[in-house]
């Protein structure tokens, strides 16, 4: 990861200074960097012997910041990772702008790794999390919304910059069809687990942990898993209020939801979704040789679904 944030350091840099302010400044906000470990850890567990992955797993991280800068753009959103977001403090015009930068410059690093697979999944992955991001816009104050729906968009959205990171890693390895595929389910089930965890910790976290504020969900009329069983499940007092707060992006009554997300085990049908999701993804890589990596893989997997931010 020090060689990845040499690169991400390195290809930061750009003439126009306010660039250069909004990407580091969200660069430098942290996080867990989840999906850069993924191309490090899939490649080393292939036993990579190259350094190519350092500028993959920049490539990954550039997108992703790409992603959140327009996405709190999107959701009006004004913390993350306990900090304010790059459009409270810069203004939308400068996040939105310079989160196109970093679309365009991991476009630039990735065509230099000299790998048509490479752009293939990179491009392809993009296409797919704007369909997403789409598709979110579209559900947003929509009670309407169901299971199938949601987990479409968290595939889209969430889950498919995680398989690419994980393909990544094993293309640039040297794995075969098989392995990239498997490498791909690890992926896609690990970030379908973070994203219902993600769902849970927005009823039940602590705004200083999770770096957001609990609640944003309900405020902008995001129908998660845990509203949409409410729904399905409630009573019919549940059902209205459910409906009415999504409809209106109203978080004044989020104490009421939250009693009734709780008692309706919302939250642990979420968690149990949840924990399948991890399974699939341990399950994916059980024909990995065994190593220091494919047990961080593993511990990764679990730790998705237990953490608390």
């Amino acid at each position: 990861m020090g060689a990845v944030n040499t690169v991400i350091r390195q290809q930061l840099y750009s003439e126009v200074p306010l660039v250069n302010q909004v990407a580091e400044y969200i660069i430098s906000a942290g996080g867990k960097r989840i999906r850069p470990v993924l191309v490090l850890l899939i490649a080393n567990a292939y036993s990579y012997q190259g350094n190519a992955h350092h500028s993959l797993a920049a490539v990954i991280e550039f997108i992703h910041t790409a992603t959140l800068l327009h996405d709190d753009v999107v959701d009006e959103s004004s913390l993350r990772r306990g900090k304010q977001t790059a459009n409270a403090l810069f203004g939308n015009a400068a996040s939105v702008l310079v989160g196109d930068f970093l679309y365009s410059r991991a476009f630039q690093m990735m065509v230099t790794v000299g790998n048509a697979r490479v752009m293939q999944i990179v491009a392809d992955a993009t296409n797919v999390i704007a369909e997403g991001e789409v598709l979110q816009l579209l559900n947003m104050h929509n009670p309407d919304v169901n299971e199938a729906d949601y987990l479409r968009v968290i595939r889209s959205k969430t889950a498919k910059l995680f398989e690419a990171a994980a393909q990544l890693g094993a293309l640039i390895a040297g794995a075969d069809e098989a392995g990239i595929d498997a490498a791909g389910e690890y992926g896609r089930s690990l970030g379908t687990a973070f994203q219902l965890i993600d769902d849970v910790l927005d009823y039940s976290g602590n705004a200083a942990e999770i770096g957001k504020n609990v609640g944003d969900d309900l405020r902008e009329g995001k129908p998660t898993l845990p509203l949409i069983y409410l729904m399905e499940n409630g009573t019919p007092e549940q059902r209205e209020l459910v409906r009415s707060c999504i409809e209106n992006g109203d978080e004044q009554h989020f104490d009421q939801i939250l009693s009734a997300i709780t008692s309706s085990g919302a939250l642990d049908y979420t968690r149990q979704e949840a924990q399948k999701a991890s399974r699939r993804a341990s399950d994916a890589i059980a024909s990995l040789p065994d190593s220091k990596y494919k047990d961080s893989l593993l511990e990764l997997s679990a730790f998705a679904v237990d953490r608390n931010h």
